[in-house]
């Protein structure tokens, strides 16, 4: 916690001087503050984190892999689940509870997705979009270390949601650890492909990269039919 509340502090000072000195998007006025994360963010998955990945996708095979991404996806229905309920999504959290009844028992512990081939939808919910739901803005866009893009209020999303996540609360250390690297190196691999898009993009890489987040939660937040949105609150 400790940790956080120091994170917070840095986050303060960079808005206060952010505010100041921002001369760009509205959205963005953390920008200097957000490239220089940027730049170290990408810097690492150069030198770290996209090598591992590769390896990861040389050396297992595509079923294994499949395995690895529905077992965490299985996880992460737990979280979808109890924010569909705070959001009074009652019919669609009566389909994700299903999915993870059936995934964890047909899908031996949710190696195999049958709830899909049983027409069972995966959603994607998070606290940030519970927030979002019940009217809580954007506020500024942030670059989080390693973590990428977000925004403030996706920032304390995120922070709830770690209390309630299975893996970052498994009480053995070392599987936990484990566990983490493996599901960050999982969702890397299937990115990779996406690089390819983000080198040839003829635009900044960090506004590609920033308006394509903002844009994908604000359908998010508004389960893909977000309202109308006058031109200049954009810039």
């Amino acid at each position: 916690m400790n940790t956080f509340r120091t994170f917070i502090l840095l986050l303060a000072g960079a808005v206060l001087l952010g505010g100041c000195a921002s001369n760009g998007d509205r959205r963005d006025p953390l920008e200097p503050f957000n490239r220089g994360v940027y730049q170290f963010n990408d810097s690492v998955d150069k030198a770290v984190i996209k090598p591992v990945a590769q390896g990861y996708t040389e050396v297992l095979p595509q079923p294994v892999r499949t395995g690895i991404a529905n077992f965490f996806s299985n996880l992460d229905d737990v979280l979808v689940l109890l924010n569909d309920l705070l959001q009074f999504k009652l019919t669609q959290a009566v389909s994700d509870l299903n999915r993870i009844v059936w995934n964890t028992t047909l899908g031996i512990g949710g190696l195999f997705d049958v709830s899909s081939k049983l027409g069972l939808e995966k959603h994607n919910e998070d606290f940030g979009q519970t927030l979002g739901y019940w009217g809580v803005g954007d506020g500024p866009y942030l670059v989080l270390p390693i973590l990428g893009p977000s925004n403030l209020r996706d920032t304390a999303g995120r922070v709830v949601d770690w209390q309630f996540d299975l893996v970052t609360n498994y009480h053995d250390v070392p599987v936990r650890n484990s566990a983490t690297v493996v599901r960050l190196e999982d969702t890397r691999s299937r990115l990779l492909q996406t690089d390819k898009i983000l080198d040839e993009a003829a635009i900044d890489p960090y506004v590609f990269v920033r308006d394509a987040y903002l844009q994908r939660r604000r359908s998010l937040v508004y389960d893909g039919n977000p309202p109308h949105r006058k031109f200049d609150e954009d810039e």
